[in-house]
């Protein structure tokens, strides 16, 4: 059985965000893949779910535009069945189950998902809990009592994971080693503060595991 108290939260760690050549290139997120690499291993060894999130996008998103403001408007990303919404090498979920935006899945068929190790919840906006129907019936089902969130951005995506979570009495850390913020939107962090939401090191995780 899964170590069911603790829940990996694996945001958006996606080719178009963390490769250079991505369409929506978050700058210096190639510098935290190496953390992002142990996350899922130690995810692995010590058999901890993971919610892995994804945009996956088609092109009349309403976050997608030809004249993006960078705050809540974007160039094309992740576009559905490209290579830029695939994850990267180092966060490819094992045999994942999928969690699609465009229909609402029965409570059997969300608790029948919730045996799989890996989750991947897939979103047509950044905040994972309006851009999927489902992914409050999924935490309801998974239940964690410690989330350990990480990946990109800081400022949008990993904000809307963490807010989420943290306003359902859930205990949450941020891997503050392995996340990575859009240049141009202010960060989070007095927000998080006020939600109880704690910022570890990767390197101090199992004290808190």
């Amino acid at each position: 059985m899964f170590k069911k108290e603790l829940l990996f939260w694996n945001v958006d760690t996606q080719f178009d965000f963390m490769n250079p050549a991505g369409k929506l290139y978050v700058p210096g997120s190639e510098v935290i893949l190496p953390l992002l690499e142990r996350l899922t291993l130690l995810a692995k060894e010590c058999n901890i779910q993971v919610v892995n999130t994804a945009d996956h996008h088609f092109p009349d998103a309403k976050e997608l535009s030809e004249t993006p403001d960078f705050i809540t408007t974007f160039p094309p990303h992740c576009m559905a069945n490209s290579r830029g919404a695939n994850y990267v090498e180092e966060t490819q979920p094992d045999t994942p189950e999928f969690v699609h935006w465009d229909r609402v899945y029965s409570e059997a068929e969300i608790r029948n998902l919730t045996a799989s190790r890996n989750i991947v919840v897939l979103k047509d906006v950044f905040d994972v809990f309006e851009g999927n129907p489902n992914t409050q019936k999924l935490v309801k089902a998974l239940a964690p009592r410690k989330v350990f969130v990480y990946g990109v951005t800081t400022n949008v995506c990993v904000d809307c994971a963490v807010c989420g979570l943290a306003k359902q009495n859930i205990q949450v850390f941020v891997i503050e080693d392995a996340i990575k913020e859009l240049p141009n939107i202010p960060l989070p962090f007095e927000k998080w503060d006020a939600l109880g939401v704690q910022r570890i090191k990767y390197a101090d995780i199992t004290s808190y595991m």
